[in-house]
């Protein structure tokens, strides 16, 4: 029996297979759950078709965490594959071109805001539309968010990072209001994967250099994001029961060393 046997997830942001979302999803199914993918736009045709690589092909479903319409109707999506929720996983993070790369100084407010709705609000958002399905008498259950450590500045990170902090604040405050009906709420801070998303971002080669280099302590591998993964499924199994409001950092021990 696996540390997830009957839980129910829905997890968001797989868009191909070397995602951390997608090694969650199959993880978990392999620890016994029952999965569900969120994409939208034209990335709904791409999840689906990574989906046919898990254990199990998974059902997806289309959410725009930043359209009312669709997250007021979320629950009642869902309930056509599952009827309740365990637990859910959210790897949504987006910000324009402006917003990245240096520029932080003459970026503009549209820009900005757009990168804090879709990847710190975004948090609170896809958490309430999901509660209905994840509270009961009786009933625990897990938000994990996929975070980047927003403790310094990063090179050529700018609004990201700042919208990550905010990211990072939403989980505090979404643990205290949601905890009293049984939600734990926590962070996984991963070290960088050279994902799709990762790729995108201006300068991303620049922290092969920190941890590429000795700054880990026990290394890290930029093209395996299986550990980042098992923290996830963790966090969403029961395992930890009184843990909320966490940043768990999964990042070869870089975000703890001096120069």
């Amino acid at each position: 029996m696996g540390i997830l046997e009957g839980k129910r997830l829905l997890i968001t942001g797989v868009l191909t297979d070397q995602s951390i979302a997608f090694h969650v999803a199959r993880l978990a199914q392999q620890e016994g759950a029952t999965v569900v993918l969120s994409s939208f736009g034209r990335a709904m045709s791409i999840t689906t078709r990574i989906a046919k690589r898990l254990p199990a092909e998974a059902p997806v479903i289309e959410l725009d965490v930043t359209n009312p319409e669709q997250l007021e109707g979320l629950a009642d999506v869902l309930r056509q594959h599952v009827d309740g929720l365990d637990g859910v996983l959210h790897s949504i993070g987006f910000a324009p071109e402006a917003a990245l790369g240096g520029n932080f100084l003459h970026t503009q407010w549209e820009d900005v805001a757009t990168a804090v709705h879709v990847s710190a609000f975004s948090l609170k958002s896809l958490a309430v539309a999901c509660l209905p399905l994840m509270v009961g008498e009786g009933r625990t259950s897990s938000v994990v968010g996929l975070d980047f450590d927003a403790q310094v500045a990063w090179p050529k990170y700018d609004w990201m990072g700042v919208a990550k902090a905010a990211f990072e604040s939403t989980s505090r405050y979404l643990a205290r209001d949601l905890g009293p009906q049984g939600v734990r709420v926590n962070l996984v801070a991963a070290g960088p994967i050279k994902t799709t998303a990762a790729k995108s971002i201006p300068g991303f080669d620049e922290f092969d250099g920190v941890w590429g280099g000795s700054r880990a302590p026990i290394g890290w591998d930029m093209s395996d994001p299986e550990p980042a993964a098992r923290a996830c499924v963790a966090l969403l199994s029961d395992w930890f029961p009184k843990t909320t409001a966490e940043i768990i950092h999964v990042d070869g021990g870089v975000h703890a060393m001096g120069a």
